[in-house]
């Protein structure tokens, strides 16, 4: 594994920082109705995809996740900008405004989605790593799930596939705590998520996902082994979302004395905690790195809000490839 280093905590206090205003900037516009639809936010969840950053190969290797995905194809190199401007509809976005919160995508990237059914970029991103290997392209998959998630059939279906297939996928799952508003223990008789994979002999295991360290340790061993042809891995991640499942929800299912506890391991403040501790940044270059946050996120908003929203003709061309199919002979010019 690539050394964990001054540069690297820099980093992923930047990265994670940025992701955590990025989303509460979204928040603030969703209010004003300048984005509209569900919103699904990350605050929480950021060290889960610092770490994984740490340890991939950005040249190849492959991310898909569920509708919780603005921040995710940020990290993958995509500009935030575009990602911004997709939530807002505007045809400057990475889905030219057709997506919407929940289908950010890049193929450029590698970034697959985005998907709005619950567990279905499970099966895709297994097809994906089939592919890779088919082709011989030395690339892996991260297939992310929610803890909801794991409790769709296609998942057992596909780790009996990836298991048989030896597929270069690792299958992980973002345990917060809640599928939507329904707690883990509620959802089955047991909630050690991770055991799952026992029953298919698919190398699993629990990960603490409130630090990026952790993170990265036990998926550069999960993505190393699937490198090397030995087959898939099968992780949960153990973190947690500060808001809550979308913008419309209550929360009435969990307490604030619960969420303030969490917020005592927020993986932000651990990372800024080891800053400090070892002197990798100064308080007054910690603020400037804050204030450069700001404003780039301010830029971001001012991006969205100054595009156009795409024509009306987008919709059909996005949609269908035949351009005098019999359904869109009204089609708006």
């Amino acid at each position: 594994m690539k050394e964990i280093t001054k540069e690297t905590y820099l980093k992923w206090y930047e990265d994670m920082l940025f992701w955590r205003k990025f989303e509460d900037k979204l928040a603030a516009v969703y209010i004003q109705q300048k984005v509209r639809g569900f919103l699904h936010l990350y605050n929480g969840q950021e060290a889960v995809l610092a770490g994984a950053l740490h340890v991939i190969d950005s040249e190849k290797d492959r991310m898909i996740t569920a509708y919780r995905n603005h921040v995710m194809p940020i990290g993958m190199g995509v500009d935030p900008r575009r990602v911004m401007a997709e939530l807002y509809g505007k045809s400057t976005g990475t889905s030219m405004g057709l997506g919407g919160s929940m289908h950010i995508f890049s193929k450029e990237h590698r970034f697959h989605g985005g998907h709005g059914i619950v567990g279905g970029q499970i099966p895709l991103g297994a097809g994906m790593a089939f592919g890779d290997k088919y082709f011989n392209r030395g690339a892996v998959t991260l297939c992310y799930m929610g803890d909801g998630a794991v409790r769709q059939g296609s998942l057992h279906e596909t780790l009996n596939l990836a298991m048989l297939w030896k597929l270069p996928v690792v299958f992980i799952v973002e345990n917060n705590g809640y599928a939507m508003g329904t707690s883990v223990e509620r959802t089955a008789n047991h909630s050690d998520i991770w055991k799952l994979g026992l029953g298919y002999e698919m190398p699993c295991g629990p990960v603490d996902g409130m630090n990026p360290v952790k993170v990265a340790e036990a998926l550069h061993e999960a993505i190393s082994r699937a490198r090397n042809g030995d087959g898939p891995s099968f992780l949960e991640m153990k973190t947690y979302r500060y808001r809550g499942h979308s913008m419309s929800d209550a929360q009435k299912y969990r307490t604030k004395e619960e969420v303030n506890e969490y917020r005592k391991i927020d993986p932000i403040t651990q990372v800024k905690k080891v800053i400090l501790e070892n002197d990798f940044a100064s308080e007054e270059e910690i603020l400037s790195i804050d204030a450069s946050i700001k404003s780039r996120v301010l830029d971001c908003q001012k991006f969205a809000e100054e595009s156009p929203y795409p024509e009306k003709s987008v919709m059909y061309d996005a949609v269908y490839e035949q351009d005098d199919y019999n359904f869109i002979s009204h089609k708006l010019k």
